[in-house]
Parts: structure tokens; C-alpha cells; sequence
């Protein structure tokens, strides 16, 4: 399989910042350049190449897949609101054939979806094992309007899958943070879905200003910096996040990416940029223990609140994955309202939120 090719390619992916969408010619150019290839991407909040990451662009891949026996499905369905969000993948899981199929690329909206639904309703349907990666398109952390591209064109309320088939794939991935718990712990004692209203029988966003100080006056955008760490109902990590997407002032209330259960405990955490670096280095060592191999693409989805903290330092992590990987891995991705993947090399697919997830693709030679 080749990451970029001068060859038909048989799939294209497509990362974009915001502003390319006041050019749609580049579309429908974009299209007749490569009639025949599958055609998949979603709106950014940064597009990640192996030089860096770049904004107001675009990012293409091209894969052309040379084993005979792999093969893929793509299938897209609208998104009937927020409530719509785990039968939404279920319909989606039921639209991929079972049978020989490894691994499930998903682009999904980046607002107006519960994204941990999204990704159990794709689990309970898929065949068990099925890699699942992926994440939410982003609009440069506007958390307004984004856009994804599946068969039907552009959309911001489709949610689109790539099956990827075949014996001779080879797979690796891994997310990992490198945030730091700061605060109590505090018990979720009551929420609806991906919202949130109160911790400790307290409001949910008056509390949650309480340790932002300052920083409270900058909601919903400066939740980015502080996410809240789910805790499962002793107390102890698990590693996922959840990023604050928005607040109601009127209820108290806070909306993240993706759900959470009551009597779960959660805490607010914080990083720095050398801390986000290193586990975006450690995301790619994972992944490449478990690709065992040379891998010819890595795609790579990271968070918009990873962003704002490295700042002026964001290459940083994306070249912290490239040192890793190697200068002849192919390196694309975008920077994301939540990240689908494995975390610490668990078998189950989660959506995260200030992660780096790397999925790594590649082809066996013919036996």
C-alpha cells in the first residue's frame, strides 16, 4: 500500500481548515482529478502532514492498496440530532458488510453529536475485534459549524465509514495524553448523556469556574485548556477525557464531546507542552509495537485543545511522531473536536478528547 502515489489511487482523504470552503471549485476539481477513487475528509481545526501542521489548507492522501484481496466499503448516513447518535452508528455498522472486514474509519460532525454513543453504537454492531479509528471534524475551535465529505458531497450532519478489508492489512494503533489531574475528585450526581449539571450535588458549572479563576470568563472556549478526566465509580483513572464543548448559564449546565454516567467521579486536569509532546511520542511507540512491521501511512487525529496549549510549539508533537515512525512512514491527520481509538493498547475503541490517536496502515506481502 502507498501513502501517496502517482497512480489511480483507490481512496483519497481530504483535511481542510475552514477558510478552503469559500473555494468550492477545489471540490469539484478535486473530484475530476480522481474519478474513480473513494473520496472521504472532514473540516479541521489544523491539518497535520509529516512537516507539521498547517492551517487555512488543505491536506490530500492518496492510497492505492496493491494486495489483491484488500478492499473497501464506504457508507454515510445523516445524523437526526444529538439523540440520533447511537443509532446512527448502528445503521452505519449495519451498512459494512461483515465478512473479512478489520478496521472502520470514521468522520463524524464535530458538534451536535454525542460521540461515545456514536462509537458504542458502532461497536455493539460491528464484528468483535474490528478496529475502529477515526474522530470529529472541527472548524479552527469555533465549535459552530463543520463540515464532512462522503458520497453525497459535503455535509454538516453525516456522519461517513470507511470498511477497510482483507488478509494482508497490517494495523497498529494507540491515543495517548499526557495530562496531569489537578483538584478534587468529584462524584457525578446527575447528568443526561453529555450533560452535565451537577458534581457533589453542586453545579456542575459554577464549581467548574470555581478552579478556573480567571480563566472562567474565556467558557466555553478556555474548557479546551482544562478537560475533565471520566474516574469509574471507585475513583480510579481511565484515562479518558472529555472535552468542554459548551455551557448554559441559565441551568448551570456543561456539554461535553461525549457522555457520562452518574455516580462515575471525574477531576479537572491540565498540561503543558512538553507533556502533550510526550505522549504524542508515546501514542506512536505504542502503535508501532503493535503494527509489528514498516508501516506505510499513519494517520493521525489530535485534539483543538492539545492546540491551544502547545501554542506556537504544536509541531512539536506532530514531529515528536514522525521521529518515532521514521521519515518513510506517510503522515496525515487533522486536528479534532474528539478522537476515536484504543487507549494504552486496550482491544475496545472509545472516543477521547485531548488525545493523539494514530492508527497505522499497511500492506502484507502475498503469501
Amino acid at each position: 500500500m502507498a501513502a501517496l502515489t502517482a497512480a489511480a489511487p483507490h481512496v483519497v482523504l481530504a483535511f481542510w481548515g475552514r477558510e478552503p470552503l469559500a473555494r468550492p471549485p477545489f471540490l469539484a476539481d478535486l473530484r475530476r482529478s480522481v474519478p474513480d477513487a473513494v473520496l472521504l475528509g472532514c473540516s479541521s481545526s489544523g491539518d497535520i502532514r509529516a512537516d507539521g501542521v498547517h492551517d487555512a489548507s488543505w491536506v490530500l492522501t492518496a492510497l492505492r492498496f496493491e494486495a489483491g484481496t484488500t478492499h473497501v466499503q464506504l457508507a454515510e448516513t445523516a445524523l437526526g440530532g444529538l439523540a440520533d447518535s447511537m443509532a446512527a452508528g448502528q445503521r452505519l455498522a449495519h451498512a459494512l458488510p461483515p465478512a473479512g472486514l478489520r478496521a472502520v474509519l470514521v468522520l463524524a460532525p464535530g458538534v451536535g453529536i454525542d460521540g461515545s454513543a456514536l462509537v458504542e453504537g458502532l461497536t455493539a454492531r460491528l464484528p468483535h475485534g474490528t478496529l475502529i479509528a477515526g474522530g470529529l471534524a472541527s472548524d479552527n475551535g469555533h465549535f459552530e459549524t463543520t463540515h464532512v465529505l462522503g458520497p453525497d458531497g459535503l455535509g454538516t450532519d453525516r456522519v461517513v465509514v470507511l470498511g477497510l478489508y482483507g488478509p494482508q492489512l497490517r494495523l497498529g494503533a494507540s491515543s495517548r495524553g499526557g495530562w496531569k489531574a489537578f483538584g478534587p475528585t468529584r462524584k457525578v450526581t446527575r447528568c443526561q448523556d453529555s450533560l452535565l449539571y451537577t458534581l457533589d450535588d453542586q453545579p456542575a458549572l459554577a464549581l467548574y469556574k470555581k478552579y478556573l479563576g480567571e480563566y472562567a470568563r474565556d467558557l466555553p472556549a478556555a474548557g479546551l485548556l482544562f478537560p475533565l478526566e471520566i474516574l469509574d465509580s471507585q475513583g480510579q483513572s481511565t484515562g479518558i477525557l472529555r472535552t468542554i464543548l459548551g455551557v448554559d448559564e441559565q441551568h448551570q449546565s456543561i456539554q461535553l464531546a461525549g457522555s457520562v454516567n452518574e455516580g462515575r467521579y471525574m477531576r479537572l486536569m491540565h498540561a503543558s507542552p512538553d507533556a502533550l509532546t510526550a505522549g504524542a511520542e508515546r501514542a506512536a511507540a505504542d502503535s508501532l509495537a503493535q503494527h509489528g512491521g514498516r508501516p506505510a501511512l499513519a494517520l493521525c487525529v489530535s485534539c483543538v485543545g492539545r492546540k491551544l496549549v502547545m501554542g506556537a510549539r504544536i509541531d512539536e508533537e506532530v514531529l515528536a511522531v514522525v521521529d518515532q515512525l521514521g521519515d518513510e512512514v506517510g503522515v496525515a491527520g487533522f486536528y479534532s473536536n474528539g478522537e476515536i481509538g484504543t487507549l494504552d493498547g486496550q482491544a475496545a475503541c472509545k472516543l477521547h478528547n485531548q488525545t493523539m490517536s494514530i492508527v497505522l496502515l499497511s500492506e502484507d506481502a502475498a503469501p
